[in-house]
């Protein structure tokens, strides 16, 4: 019994030991979080899957033990007390063996880990160096590249820019030849233009003076041939007094011979005998002697005579400046007839668009003015002249902005106002925004001064309006300097592809009405005149629109006394 039982006493024990082997077992370390470079620079490798703890195996059910008395029960639980004691006093030393076990281990997991950690963040250090060298070699290596690619666009642009220049001195090369051969051309055709002219000056001359020539020796031929013919009356009507003097001087000596006693009487002449220095007369033979003439009736009283009309008043004096003028001929213009206003007004506009597209090189006739501006005429009855006369309209429609444009002094001059009047005269151009600038420059042209380069009209074109709303015209208070300069830059930028000359003539008027002037119309006999002050004479263009405005309101003076003059005649 007491064997059997020591046999189950230690069936617990050996699993106890087993269970405390099992949990004073050392603990495998954890792996550190930090990994060395070389692992970290490698591919971490997928973790391996944790081993399932194993279950504890179920204890076998004790055998049921056979009833036993109780003095044997007690000596049987007073003996498993003291094994129970002994085992609990041999196991509560072992596990404080175990526990200082586990704690010196856990110590020096503590160390290993501590030093794993040091050398983790040494690894981590030397790899932040290695990274910060890597970085700054790529850095460095970026910046080469850099560098590289920085001199390599400073060569490709210093080699476009070499590139450019040479294609600029190209260009300006060509330039310059074709503006010699230009040049050349032009001086070629002036010459021969002048020499045409030169030609039909000698022909004209010759033509006139042969014409002169012919004109004197008919007039000398004729005043020889009257000459002739007076001497001839001369001679005979001589010869006539001389034959009836002697006649007379005979027939007297035979009457005095013959009545030498009677005394003086009186004579009568007849009204067909012809008294000579001596008193005589002659008669014609086989007439029969007149009776005396009867004396005359006395005549009635004549009517008296009206005295002749008052001389005219004399005319006002002429003011000295060109807007006084100008206001005094309004003034006289409104006093006269509608049918005067009207039809002076439409010779006026006819002059002004004859003259003004005659230094364009287009001169209209009479009629085709009559037709397009009368405004009875709604359909041209000739075809040929549909063209023609809508561009005449089109030049009337024009002057008639621009004295709306006069009257409106307050209002800023812009580029706009440029463009109204090119886009009057052309209207196929569109609106405002589409009308383009010149695109070129013309070889062959009616202008002979430089134009600007096409991409330089706008700003040129910004320059002229700039000037003329800045400080200096306000400096210079004379509006025909002032619209004939406008005139002139605006001309020398020549802005349109056509009819830029027209554009700056108009804004020149326009300037000109705002400030109380008369349009200044040039005559198309200055023509020539007009293109070679275009080269660079600004003075000779205004001395110009100065002579035209003074010589247009001298027309209209003379006429305006005609007028007056017929009026005074007809009362």
């Amino acid at each position: 019994m007491p064997a059997r039982s020591k046999k189950k006493s230690k069936k617990p024990v050996a699993k106890k030991a087993t269970t405390r082997r099992a949990a004073s077992s050392p603990r495998k370390p954890k792996k550190s979080q930090h990994s060395s470079s070389k692992k970290k620079a490698k591919k971490k490798p997928a973790p391996k899957p944790k081993p399932k703890p194993k279950k504890r195996p179920a204890p076998k059910p004790k055998p049921k033990a056979k009833k036993k008395p109780a003095a044997a029960k007690k000596k049987t639980v007073a003996k498993k007390a003291k094994v129970s004691a002994r085992d609990r006093d041999r196991e509560k030393a072992r596990r404080e063996k175990e526990r200082e076990k586990a704690r010196r281990e856990k110590e020096r997991e503590k160390a290993r880990r501590e030093k794993e950690r040091e050398k983790a963040q040494r690894e981590k250090e030397r790899e932040k160096a290695r990274r910060e060298k890597e970085r700054e070699k790529e850095r460095k290596e970026r910046e080469k590249a850099r560098e590289k690619e920085r001199k390599e666009r400073e060569k490709a642009r210093e080699k476009e820019r070499k590139e450019r220049e040479a294609a600029k001195k190209a260009r300006e090369a060509e330039r310059e030849r074709l503006k010699e051969e230009a040049r050349r051309a032009k001086e070629e055709e002036r010459a021969e233009r002048e020499a045409e002219r030169e030609r039909l000056k000698e022909e004209a001359r010759r033509a006139r003076e042969e014409e002169r020539a012919k004109r004197e020796a008919e007039r000398e031929a004729y005043r020889k041939a009257k000459e002739a013919e007076r001497e001839r009356l001369r001679a005979e009507k001589e010869a006539a007094r001389r034959a009836l003097e002697g006649k007379v001087a005979r027939l007297s000596k035979r009457a005095q011979r013959a009545g030498s006693g009677r005394g003086a009487t009186t004579r009568v002449y007849r009204p067909d005998a012809i008294p000579n220095q001596s008193g005589t007369t002659r008669r014609v033979t086989g007439e029969a002697p007149v009776a005396p003439r009867p004396p005359p009736e006395p005549q009635p009283a004549a009517s008296p005579v009206p005295p002749p009309p008052p001389p005219p008043p004399p005319p006002p004096p002429v003011p000295e400046r060109i807007d006084e003028r100008y206001a005094l001929i309004v003034e006289r213009l409104g006093k006269c007839p509608e049918e005067f206003r009207r039809e002076y007004a439409e010779s006026f506009d006819m002059s002004w668009i004859y003259h003004d597209s005659a230094l364009e090189g287009v001169v209209y006739t009479f009629q085709e003015l009559k037709t397009a501006i009368d405004p009875n005429i709604t359909v041209v009855p000739d075809s040929s002249l549909q063209p023609v006369c809508e561009e005449i309209r089109r030049h009337k429609t024009a002057l008639e902005l621009v004295r709306d444009l006069g009257e409106k002094k307050r209002s800023s001059v812009n580029i706009d106002v440029i463009k109204k009047l090119y886009l009057t005269l052309h209207p196929e151009e569109g609106d405002l925004k589409s009308v383009k600038y010149r695109k070129d420059i013309p070889q062959h042209r009616l202008y002979f001064h430089e134009y600007a380069q096409p991409d330089k009209i706008a700003y040129r074109v910004r320059q002229v309006i700039d000037w003329l709303n800045g400080p200096e015209p306000k400096k210079i208070k004379d509006p025909i300097r002032i619209a004939a300069r406008a005139h002139y830059d605006l001309l020398r930028v020549f802005p349109f592809p056509s009819d830029s000359g027209k554009v700056a003539r108009l804004l020149m008027n326009v300037l000109l009405m705002r400030s109380g002037y008369p349009p200044a119309i040039i005559h198309s006999t200055e023509r020539q005149r007009y293109y070679e002050a275009l080269k660079g004479s600004l003075p000779t263009i205004i001395t110009m629109v100065r002579d035209a405005i003074n010589n247009g309101l001298a027309s209209i003076e003379k006429r305006l006394d005609d007028q007056e003059a017929t009026l005074r005649a007809s009362f």
